[in-house]
């Protein structure tokens, strides 16, 4: 994959997460700051814009990409995707191209860099409920296609931001709401899954 083709991905998925923000709203108002639609998109349109003016290889439009994140005002989920993004980075290629093997290094490592800071597990109702299981497709994936690796990421995703549905909140403002909060996904995991879904998209 041409670093071209995965600016585009990252764009789609930025552009999918910024239209959701209005659902990411709604989730977040019932137990939340009802800020996480207005967070997103703020996240968003850095990684969009560090993506469109990157000059040099993928780690370093990665690196932009975090860099961007990271100077910007907002919730918890900007540190999160900041070190995400930055796990990204640390283990992708400095060139131009990237194949499926060194995608798996990227998100593997990106999966491991949030674990460490966040220490949220599946069923803790966060956006580790979509991203762990799209992590681990990714990392379960036998083919040599980026495409069917990103829709399986999706796929899992989505599963996974469905799922936390049934959760009840352990981290945030939302744990004080205990058992209420079964029956709504989490905010973090919804935009976790909008973002895959705008990275399978071609």
């Amino acid at each position: 994959m041409k670093k071209a083709e995965l600016a585009a991905r990252l764009n789609r998925a930025c552009a999918q997460v910024i239209e959701a923000e209005p659902v990411l709203t709604e989730i977040d108002s019932k137990f939340g700051d009802a800020d996480h639609g207005l967070t997103m998109t703020k996240i968003a349109g850095a990684i969009a814009q560090a993506v469109e003016e990157s000059q040099d290889g993928i780690q370093a439009m990665l690196d932009d990409a975090a860099m961007s994140v990271m100077v910007l005002n907002g919730g918890s989920a900007v540190p999160l995707w900041n070190t995400w993004l930055d796990g990204l980075q640390e283990a992708a290629p400095a060139g131009d191209e990237v194949d499926v093997a060194g995608l798996k290094a990227m998100f593997a490592q990106a999966l491991e860099a949030l674990n460490d800071m966040s220490g949220a597990k599946v069923g803790d109702k966060t956006m580790m409920d979509a991203l762990i299981p799209a992590s681990e497709a990714i990392a379960a994936y036998q083919g040599d296609s980026e495409a069917e690796l990103f829709a399986a990421a999706a796929q899992a995703a989505q599963a996974g931001m469905e799922a936390s549905k049934q959760y009840v909140a352990k981290f945030g403002r939302a744990k004080s709401y205990k058992d209420q909060t079964i029956g709504t996904p989490d905010a973090g995991a919804a935009s976790m899954a909008f973002f895959f879904q705008g990275l399978a998209q071609v």
